[in-house]
C-alpha cells in the first residue's frame, strides 16, 4: 500500500504580495493551466496511489480551501495542524496516522508548491524509490543539477544500494557558494535535495524515536486519539510542546551518517517556485520573453499591455489595465490592495519587503 502526503503551508514570502499568509502559493494557478500547485501535486500522484490514501497536512487557515479544490480527497485525510511546527512534525503525524491504519504501509512526502515537467518520468523516478524504500532505506528523491545553484541544498551520494540507480546518500549539504556549487556539479555526486521523501512509516517512526524521541512520543498520543473524541484535547495538549524542526534536521541528516538513506536521480523538468524571477523562466513567454501569470490565451482584450519591452513578468490579479512601456526585465504584480515592482534579479529580496511590514505591524498585507 502505498499512501501520499503533501505538506501544504508556508507562506510563499518570495512571492508577495500574490502570496498571503491566508492564501499561500500552493493554492494559486502558477502551473500555466487552471489547476493550482496543489492541485497539480494531486494529479500526478494519481498514477501512484489513490485519492483514498492521498493525505494533505496542512494550517488551521488554510484547511476549508484545501478541501474546496480537492474535491476527490476524503475529508478524514486532511490533516490539520494546530499551529505551524515545521516539516518533522506536520510529516510525523502523517507517518503516524498512516500506520494505525497499516503499520507495513510505504509513504510518500511531496510538497505541495513544486513544478514538474514530465509527470511520466517523475511517477516512474518515485517507483524507484519505493523499491528502496521496501529494503528499508529512507528514500530521497535527488534532483540532477542542471547548474551551479546556490539556492538548493545537495545530497552527496557514495556506493550504490545493490542493483539499480538506488544509491547511498552520505552526507546532507547545506546551500553552498557558488565555487563549491561548481565542484559539486562537477563531481557527478551531488544531487539537489527537493524534499521528496520515500519510506516505510514503520521504519521512519523507528528512526524519528531514535533520533527525537520526545516528539516521537507526543506524536504516537496524537495518533492514538485522532480518531477519537479527545482529538482536540490532546492535540491542544501535545503539539505545542513539539520540536519545530524541518525532518532533514531532525531525521535525515542522522539517519544518513547512519547508512540509512538512499537516493534515486530524478531527471523530470523539476522547479521549486520561489520566486516571481523563477515563475518567469518556466511559464510560456511572447517572443519578447515576457509572461502574464494566469493570461487568457483566447483573450482578445487581455488586462495587460506591453511596448517595446522585454523580460517582464506581470501577475494581474486586480481587474485593473497593467500597461508598461519601454522596461526590461522587471516584475509587476498587482493585487486589490498592494502593487509590487523590482528588478528580476532581485526577486528573492521581496521576502524582505514582507519582514518589513511585519515590523511596520502593517499586517493585513502579509
Amino acid at each position: 500500500m502505498f499512501f501520499a502526503v503533501i505538506p501544504a503551508g508556508g507562506s510563499g514570502t518570495r512571492l508577495w504580495p500574490l502570496s498571503r499568509a491566508g492564501h499561500p502559493k500552493f493554492l494559486h494557478p502558477l502551473t500555466g493551466t487552471d489547476a493550482s500547485l496543489l492541485q497539480a501535486t494531486v494529479q500526478r500522484l494519481a498514477p501512484l496511489t489513490t485519492p483514498e490514501r492521498t493525505l494533505v497536512v496542512t494550517g488551521l487557515s488554510h484547511a476549508a480551501a484545501v478541501a474546496r479544490q480537492l474535491t476527490g480527497v476524503p475529508e478524514e485525510n486532511i490533516l490539520v495542524e494546530p499551529s505551524p511546527r515545521d516539516s518533522c512534525a506536520a510529516i510525523a503525524l502523517a507517518a503516524a496516522v498512516i500506520a494505525r491504519r497499516d503499520p507495513e504501509a510505504v509513504m510518500g512526502s511531496f510538497a505541495a508548491d513544486h513544478l514538474i515537467a514530465d509527470p511520466e518520468g517523475y511517477a516512474a523516478t518515485v517507483r524507484r524509490a519505493m523499491e528502496g524504500a521496501e529494503r528499508g532505506l529512507l528514500m530521497t528523491v535527488g534532483i540532477k543539477p542542471t547548474r551551479p545553484e546556490t539556492g538548493y541544498g545537495y545530497l552527496q551520494c557514495g556506493a550504490g544500494a545493490g542493483d539499480g540507480e538506488i544509491r547511498i546518500v552520505e552526507e546532507f549539504k547545506e546551500k553552498p557558494a557558488y565555487d563549491v556549487a561548481v565542484s559539486y556539479v562537477e563531481s557527478g555526486r551531488y544531487f539537489w535535495n527537493a524534499s521528496m521523501f520515500v519510506w516505510r512509516v514503520s521504519v521512519f517512526l523507528a528512526e524519528l524515536a531514535r533520533q527525537q524521541p520526545e516528539m516521537h512520543a507526543g506524536l504516537e498520543r496524537i495518533a492514538e486519539a485522532w480518531d477519537s473524541p479527545a482529538r482536540e484535547e490532546v492535540l491542544a495538549e501535545v503539539w505545542p510542546t513539539l520540536p519545530k524542526i524541518s525532518v532533514d534536521y531532525a531525521v535525515m541528516e542522522g539517519a544518513a551518517a547512519a547508512g540509512l538513506v538512499g537516493s534515486v536521480p530524478g531527471d523530470f523538468g523539476w522547479n521549486d517556485i520561489g520566486d516571481f524571477h523563477t515563475l518567469g523562466d518556466v511559464l510560456p513567454a511572447d517572443p519578447a520573453g515576457n509572461v502574464v501569470v494566469g493570461a487568457d490565451p483566447t483573450d482578445d482584450k487581455p488586462g495587460v499591455l506591453l511596448r517595446d519591452s522585454s523580460g517582464v513578468v506581470v501577475v494581474p490579479r486586480s481587474g485593473r489595465l497593467v500597461a508598461a512601456l519601454g522596461v526590461r526585465d522587471l516584475i509587476v504584480v498587482d493585487t486589490l490592495d498592494a502593487v509590487l515592482i523590482c528588478p528580476r534579479d532581485r526577486a528573492q529580496e521581496v521576502k524582505k519587503l514582507v519582514d518589513d511590514l511585519k515590523q511596520r505591524g502593517d499586517d493585513g498585507y502579509v
